[in-house]
C-alpha cells in the first residue's frame, strides 16, 4: 500500500477476543508442526497479524495525542489500554511454543538468537496477576498526559500550553524569562497534590508487579521492560558516577562562562536556556520553512535519507505544529504494516524545532531502514538504550546544514546545541537515580521523595539556583519529566546514547564516509542484536567501561571550552 495518506487511513477497532483465539490456534499449530517450514509459516503469518494490530493501535495513539479532547480516540485509547493486557497470556503461550519447538535451532539459524532472547525476556516479565495492575497503570499514565495537555497558562496576554510558555525561557528580557519560568512552575505546583497521588499509586502498582514476579520491587522488572539483557544496575550506577566526576565540573564551567556572557552574577534556572546576551539562534522561517529545509538537508545528506524524507512528507507522517489540546510530548512511532514511521511534536519557534527535525527524524530514519532490512517486526525496533543513538547522532550529522535553518546564526545554534547535549547528561542521570530511590524506598512520603530530587540537584546540578520559588527549591522540578511517570527507567538511555552520539560526532569530523557507513549499520540492524553486540557492530564503545565518558566527550569538551 504505497498511495496512503495518514489523514485518510481508516481505523477499525481490532477484535482482540478473536486475536486471543487466533494466537491459541497458532500455538497449537507450532506445537504440532512436522517441519521447520510449517513452524516458520506460523511465525510469519502471526507476525503479519501483529503488524496490523500495531498499526491500528498506533493510529489510535497518534490521533489521541494530536487532540486529547477527541472523545472517540480517547475512548478507543482507553479500550485498548484496558484489553491489551488480557491478550498477554496468549502471546506468552505462543512464545513458549516457539521456545520449545524442535526447530528452534532452525529459527536461530535464519533469524539469529536475539528473537529468543526477546521471548525469554517477555516470559520472565509477565504474569497474569499483573494484568489488572497494568490496566490501572495505563489509566494513571493517561491521566498524567491529559493534565499536561490541558495546560492553559495565562501569560503575556495569551493562553499558552507548556510548549508555548517554554519559548519565553529564551526571551531577551530577564524579568520575562523569570516570569515565564514562574508561570511554568506554578502550573505544576497547582497540580502537585494530584501528581503526588498519581506517582504514589504508580510506585505501589509497579512494585507490586515486581513482587508478583518474585522481585523485591519494580526495579528488575523495569530493566526487563527496557529490554536490557547484558548489563544491570551496577553498570548504570558506575556510569552515573563517571558523569558526576567527569561532566559535572565541566558543566559548572560552562554555566559560569554563560553568566559572564549574560552579564549576571550567576545563571539562574530561568537563565539556563538563554545562551547569548544578544539572543539565541532562532529559525530563519516559519514551520513550513523548517520542514522544507529538512527536506533539502536529507536529500543532500545521502540517497537513503532523501528517499526517506520524501516518503515521510508524501504520506503525511509528521504532525509537528503546536495547537490546543495537543499532548505536550514528542515521539516517533511506527505503522509497521505500512513500513511507515510517524513523528509527533510541537514546534515553538526555537532551536528545539531543529532538534525535532533531527532527533525524532533520526528515530524515524532508523525505523524506516530497519523495516526495509529486517525480516520480522520484532526486529523493526531496537532496545531503548540503542534507539536514542540514532536520534542524537542524527542531530550531530545535521551540523553542517545549520546555515540553511538559522542563516548567520548557525554558529550560535551549533554551540548552544552542543552545550545542551553535554549539560543535559547530569540531569538525565539524576532522573534515573531518582527512580531507583523511589522504587527502592516506597515508604517515603510524597514530600520526602521531592526532597530526594532536591538532593540529587545538589549532587549532579550544583549550579542550579531557583530565585524565591519555594516549590522548585524544595525539589518540584522533577514533576515535569513525563518519562518518570510514563516510561520507567527509560531516561538513562538518553545519557548512555549521548556517548554514542559524541563518538559519531568525532568520527564524522575525521572521516564522514566511514562515520556514515557505521551509522547505516546501526540503523539497518534494528533489534536483531543485543545492546553490546549492536555497539560492536556499529564500531562504538561500551559506555560503562572506566574512562569511557571522558573519551566520548573529549572533542566536544575541547570545542566548548574553546568557545566559552
Amino acid at each position: 500500500m504505497n498511495d496512503f495518506k495518514f489523514s485518510a487511513l481508516r481505523y477499525e477497532r481490532p477484535d482482540l477476543e478473536a486475536l486471543g483465539e487466533t494466537m491459541r490456534q497458532y500455538t497449537k499449530r507450532v506445537q504440532d508442526a512436522k517441519s521447520y517450514e510449517e513452524a516458520r509459516s506460523c511465525m510469519m503469518e502471526m507476525d503479519a497479524r501483529q503488524q496490523e494490530l500495531s498499526t491500528m493501535m498506533n493510529i489510535v495513539y497518534i490521533r489521541h495525542t494530536v487532540d486529547t479532547r477527541d472523545e472517540f480516540y480517547e475512548k478507543e485509547n482507553e479500550y485498548l489500554n484496558e484489553v491489551m493486557p488480557t491478550i498477554m497470556p496468549f502471546a506468552v503461550a505462543l512464545n513458549q511454543a516457539y521456545m520449545d519447538s524442535p526447530f528452534r535451532k532452525d529459527f536461530e539459524a535464519e533469524f539469529g538468537k536475539q528473537i529468543f532472547v526477546q521471548m525469554e525476556l517477555q516470559q520472565k516479565s509477565f504474569c497474569e496477576a499483573n494484568i489488572p495492575l497494568m490496566q490501572r497503570e495505563a489509566k494513571l499514565t493517561d491521566e498524567y498526559q491529559k493534565i499536561m495537555a490541558a495546560a492553559a497558562i495565562e501569560f503575556d496576554g495569551q493562553t499558552l500550553n507548556l510548549y508555548g510558555v517554554q519559548k519565553y525561557f529564551e526571551h531577551d528580557d530577564r524579568n520575562m524569562r523569570k516570569a515565564a519560568f514562574q508561570a511554568y512552575s506554578d502550573f505544576y505546583h497547582s497540580h502537585e497534590k494530584r501528581l503526588e497521588e498519581i506517582w504514589d499509586e504508580l510506585i505501589a502498582i509497579r512494585n507490586e508487579m515486581g513482587r508478583n514476579l518474585g522481585f523485591e520491587n519494580f526495579i528488575p522488572l523495569g530493566y526487563m521492560q527496557q529490554g536490557r539483557t547484558d548489563y544491570g544496575m551496577e553498570e548504570v550506577a558506575a556510569f552515573r558516577e563517571q558523569v558526576r566526576v567527569e561532566l559535572v565540573p565541566l558543566c559548572q564551567k560552562l554555566y559560569e562562562a554563560q553568566a559572564k556572557r549574560l552579564g549576571v552574577d550567576r545563571v539562574m534556572a530561568y537563565d539556563e536556556k538563554r545562551i547569548y546576551p544578544d539572543g539565541n539562534a532562532v529559525p530563519a522561517g516559519d514551520d513550513d520553512f523548517m520542514v522544507e529545509q529538512a527536506r533539502r538537508m536529507y536529500h543532500e545528506m545521502s540517497p537513503e535519507t532523501g528517499e526517506f524524507i520524501d516518503f515521510m512528507i508524501e504520506h503525511e507522517l509528521m504532525d509537528l505544529k503546536n495547537k490546543p489540546g495537543k499532548a505536550s510530548t514528542g515521539y516517533m512511532t511506527e505503522l509497521p504494516s505500512l513500513k511507515a514511521p510517524f513523528v509527533f511534536s510541537c514546534f515553538n519557534q526555537t532551536i528545539g524545532d531543529m532538534q525535532v527535525l533531527t532527533h525524532e527524524l533520526g528515530h524515524a530514519f532508523a525505523g524506516y531502514m530497519a523495516m526495509r532490512s529486517q525480516p520480522i517486526s520484532d526486529y523493526y525496533g531496537e532496545s531503548t538504550d540503542i534507539a536514542e543513538i540514532h536520534s542524537m547522532s542524527m542531530e550531530q550529522f545535521a551540523y553542517p546544514y545549520a546555515e540553511w535553518f538559522f542563516g548567520d546564526q548557525a554558529d550560535k545554534f551549533r554551540f548552544a546545541h552542543l552545550q545542551e547535549a553535554i549539560t543535559f547528561v547530569p540531569f538525565g542521570v539524576a532522573v534515573d537515580e531518582f527512580q531507583h530511590i523511589c522504587y527502592a524506598n516506597p515508604e517515603l512520603t510524597p514530600k520526602e521523595r521531592t526532597y530526594e530530587w532536591h538532593k540529587l540537584e545538589e549532587k549532579y546540578m550544583p549550579w542550579r539556583t531557583y530565585e524565591n520559588d519555594e516549590f522548585m527549591e524544595r525539589g518540584g522540578y522533577w514533576y515535569h519529566k513525563l518519562h518518570i511517570f510514563l516510561y520507567p527507567f527509560y531516561y538513562i538511555n538518553y545519557t548512555l546514547t549521548t556517548m554514542g552520539a559524541m563518538e559519531f560526532a568525532g568520527k564524522n569530523r575525521e572521516n564522514h564516509e566511514k562515520a556514515w557507513e557505521d551509522y547505516k549499520k546501526l540503523c539497518t540492524c534494528g533489534g536483531s542484536m543485543s545492546y553490546k553486540e549492536t555497539l560492536r557492530h556499529a564500531n562504538l564503545a561500551v559506555p560503562f567501561e572506566e574512562g569511557s565518558v571522558a573519551k566520548a566527550v573529549r572533542q566536544a569538551k575541547e570545542i566548548l571550552l574553546a568557545g566559552m
